[in-house]
């Protein structure tokens, strides 16, 4: 609504000097100076992550499963809701990949190999590295740096969460490197966004057919 009342440009889809929030969302996505209970209008810092669809905590977490993030539902999502392109569904017979809650293999691992059937090749070169991208965000929207793991790694700081004892280890580092379909790379997050902000017809052709 604010994009449609102020005409802004189809940019802020994906990357906005301004976010909807209230206090506890503001207090979730870690930015200071946000009282009020009424979802509004706020500025955020120039290093923000937010802004945009794309890291709005309740896409996050609609593409994710609860306990683990899955690049191949977000990046679904990111092509289908935000650039207009429709992946073909997995041929009869292909798994799923599920992640490896030990902490032994990462998902992004996974999928390496999963791309090596020329049946799953082209269609992941499309999904996978918007997916990738939104791996610095965890189950429920949060920054995160690391994965968590319930095998190997390092305990983390704080052992409880309120009066529950934490089970998880510290993993691996986040990856959120990628290339796209034409070849152009990013090497986390904010360089994805800043990529697919420039392709403004793009973005409003899939805003208004959405």
């Amino acid at each position: 609504r604010e994009l449609l009342k102020e005409n802004l440009d189809a940019a802020h889809l994906v990357k906005s000097n301004f976010a909807m929030l209230n206090r506890r969302l503001a207090e979730h996505y870690g930015i200071n100076g946000v009282t009020s209970p009424v979802v509004t209008r706020t500025a955020l810092p120039d290093a923000s992550v937010r802004g945009g669809f794309m890291t709005q905590a309740s896409v996050l977490k609609v593409s994710a499963n609860g306990t683990n993030t899955s690049p191949v539902l977000r990046g679904v999502w990111i092509n289908e809701r935000i650039l207009g392109k429709h992946p073909a569904p997995p041929p009869p017979g292909i798994p799923g990949v599920e992640p490896d809650i030990r902490g032994a293999t990462t998902l992004r691992e996974l999928l390496a190999k999963h791309r090596n059937s020329e049946s799953c090749k082209a269609c992941h070169e499309m999904i996978d590295p918007p997916g990738f991208a939104l791996e610095s965000f965890d189950p429920i929207g949060g920054w995160r740096e690391t994965f968590r793991s319930l095998g190997e790694g390092e305990k983390p700081a704080q052992l409880h969460a309120g009066s529950k004892r934490i089970q998880w280890r510290i993993g691996p580092p986040v990856d959120a490197s990628g290339q796209l379909q034409d070849g152009r790379t990013f090497t986390d997050y904010t360089a994805f966004r800043d990529l697919i902000a420039q392709d403004q017809a793009l973005l409003a052709k899939a805003f208004v057919t959405k």
